[in-house]
């Protein structure tokens, strides 16, 4: 009975979406608030209370409350939207009521799909809001009443119903739906064999189809932790199974799977946030983040590379990979080139994104229909009608966990934006003294990866780039720089000890100690806790100001990454360990040095300890 319910509900909001997406017919008020609901109500089955245990009659009456909850706030905003938007209306006790009563069924799903830490920090938003009067010295404030809290929440467009739930009701949900699609006409088989086709004889072959993969889905599905646990599934067994350390097969799937939140076009639904927080088009942001996300994939492979190559690892049998001919068949490429057709359709047309988005949809839709028709007499011929359930099924439910938790973000940043402790915060980092931007930016990576711990990226960004980049764009960094910086830190606390959600998912798929995969995945994802560094000593590699800026940024970046990812991966030029790694961090941090003389230096370096390299292992150290 509830499985029928999920999926009801759950096919409603994937086809609300669809719908919103190809009309948008709705005011922006009104598809936020049933947006909320439909998705507060389909997690409440997803994640119910008190499982199938002793305790779930009483957990029946709790969700049944909190339907109830959430449809009567929701359905209050939905009525009153026009008074809501044109006369300010102020709050009574109804609203008081309803807007406690939504916050906490919020903060209750939360928990039940992540854990503690997240609602807590929103409670404790909440808290200093109201009492800020009791906090001492810089942080605190005058204190705010509930009226004037419960006007901000309901009934405005700047609390609970603010530009991070407009975003994920639109783009975000679309981009979901469309990952959906894709992976269920066909597209994501295709992705793993070209992968395997591409990366399965070389060396490291099997990381590298791990990296490919996880990348992609992990691009599209918005979430490290999801996609460590959907394609973990399949390339970590496939790791151990070719002489890999489990400790390393889970760590190259936990640092790949966090690459794709970093990875342009999608980049895990920040892209679109970022742009609605900067105020700028969303292909500027794509655009910006393609060379450090391009460091990023380049420092993994090459680092898998060495590793494989001096630990002497297995390939992919050639049994297990796919031939070319059955790679480029038609049938099984016609879904990505239709999708991304249809995106790029309705980009050069001028749509909304969300309707280029739909036309990405419909795009595999199409492709589905066509290889179809070409399998009808074949055994993979299934019914098309099933398949299309199965992603609009999947899309309704992937929109759970990213709706609920931007609805607890949005009360977040309503609070900080409310307060404006974002501003004091960013005063006290910056200091009275002219610390060096490299310092500010050390203390602001930390603080990042601290208040990312146990949060999904999305929400983490959020959160940081209230409180963080401020402090960055106040000494001079460029705000679309200081985004960057800030949303990369947030996206590494899921593989950063001791709270790395993504590396315990892989380590219990590995079956292996955490511990040992969270040191293998700081090792390999090395290099990317300097990248972002070489924004703010390098603004050319996201701001392209000009061509020659951006070649310099550029070389910077590869012979840093190349030679630090030969450190990591233990690559022998001399034979005595300590010698080898001095010459490698020495290339690496002269590449970074911002003169073109020392770059020149770093690197002829790097091409004399790699040719040297060459030789004395006889030419086998592979590309």
């Amino acid at each position: 009975m509830r499985q029928r319910a999920i999926t009801a509900l759950s096919l409603l909001l994937a086809l609300f979406i669809l719908y919103t997406s190809a009309f948008g017919v709705f005011e922006a008020l009104v598809q936020r608030a049933i947006f909320v609901a439909l998705a507060t109500c389909l997690g409440v089955l997803q994640f119910p209370l008190g499982g199938g245990g002793r305790w779930r009659p009483i957990g029946i009456a709790v969700d049944a409350a909190i339907i109830a909850v959430t449809l009567t706030a929701c359905g209050y905003v939905v009525r009153n939207a026009d008074a809501i938007m044109t006369s300010l209306p102020t709050a009574g006790p109804l609203e008081i009521w309803l807007t406690i009563g939504l916050v906490l069924v919020i903060l209750e799903l939360s928990r039940r799909a992540i854990g503690f830490v997240f609602p807590l920090m929103v409670a404790a938003g909440i808290a200093y809001a109201l009492l800020g009067q009791y906090v001492p010295g810089r942080l605190g404030h005058r204190g705010f009443g509930i009226e004037f809290i419960v006007e901000t929440l309901l009934l405005g467009d700047l609390g609970l119903w603010g530009a991070l739930v407009g975003v994920a009701a639109t783009v975000i949900a679309a981009f979901t739906l469309f990952g959906s699609f894709l992976l269920h006409t066909g597209g994501g088989l295709a992705f793993m064999d070209l992968a395997l086709r591409v990366s399965g004889r070389s060396t490291g072959g099997a990381a590298k189809i791990a990296t490919v993969a996880s990348g992609i889905f992990g691009m599209v599905s918005g979430s490290s932790v999801a996609n460590v646990a959907t394609t973990g599934n399949f390339t970590i067994p496939l790791m151990k199974r070719l002489g890999y350390p489990p400790a390393l097969a889970g760590a190259v799937e936990a640092v790949a799977s966090t690459g794709g939140q970093l990875a342009p076009p999608i980049m895990g639904a920040a892209a679109f946030i970022m742009a609605e927080i900067l105020g700028v088009e969303y292909i500027r942001i794509a655009a910006a983040a393609l060379l450090p996300a391009f460091l990023f994939y380049l420092g993994v492979f090459v680092t898998v590379h060495v590793m494989a190559r001096e630990q002497g690892l297995g390939q992919v049998p050639d049994s297990e990979i796919p031939p070319w001919r059955k790679v480029l068949q038609w049938r099984r490429l016609l879904p990505i080139f239709a999708a991304f057709g249809g995106l790029c359709y309705g980009i050069l047309n001028g749509n909304s994104l969300q309707t280029c988005v739909f036309y990405g949809i419909v795009g595999t839709v199409a492709a589905l229909l066509l290889t179809r028709l070409g399998a009808a007499a074949s055994e993979e011929a299934a019914p098309i009608g099933r398949q299309l359930a199965k992603a609009l099924d999947d899309g309704g439910k992937g929109m759970v966990i990213v709706g609920i938790l931007l609805a607890g973000a949005q009360i977040l940043v309503a609070m900080i934006n409310l307060t404006g402790v974002g501003i004091t915060l960013s005063s006290m980092i910056v200091g009275e003294g002219a610390l060096p931007v490299l310092v500010i930016g050390a203390i602001v990576a930390v603080v990042c990866m601290i208040m990312g711990m146990g949060i999904p990226t999305t929400a983490a960004y959020v959160l940081v780039a209230a409180t963080l980049a401020p402090a960055m764009i106040k000494i001079g960094v460029a705000p679309l720089t200081a985004h960057m910086f800030v949303f990369y830190y947030a996206t590494l606390s899921v593989i950063t000890p001791p709270v790395c959600v993504a590396v315990f998912v892989a380590a219990g798929i590995a079956q292996t100690p955490w511990s040992s995969v969270a040191r293998h995945a700081v090792m390999l994802g090395a290099v990317t806790y300097v990248i972002p560094f070489l924004f703010l000593l390098y603004p050319g590699m996201l701001e392209q100001t000009t061509g020659l800026q951006y070649f310099e940024a550029a070389l910077s970046g590869i012979v840093f990454v190349l030679a630090f990812s030969h450190m990591f991966g233990g690559a022998k030029v001399t034979g005595i360990r300590a010698v080898d790694s001095t010459a490698w961090l020495a290339v690496a941090f002269i590449a970074v040095y911002p003169s073109v003389w020392g770059l020149a230096a770093a690197t002829i370096l790097f091409l004399v300890l790699y040719a040297y390299r060459r030789l004395a292992t006889g030419g086998r150290v592979g590309a």
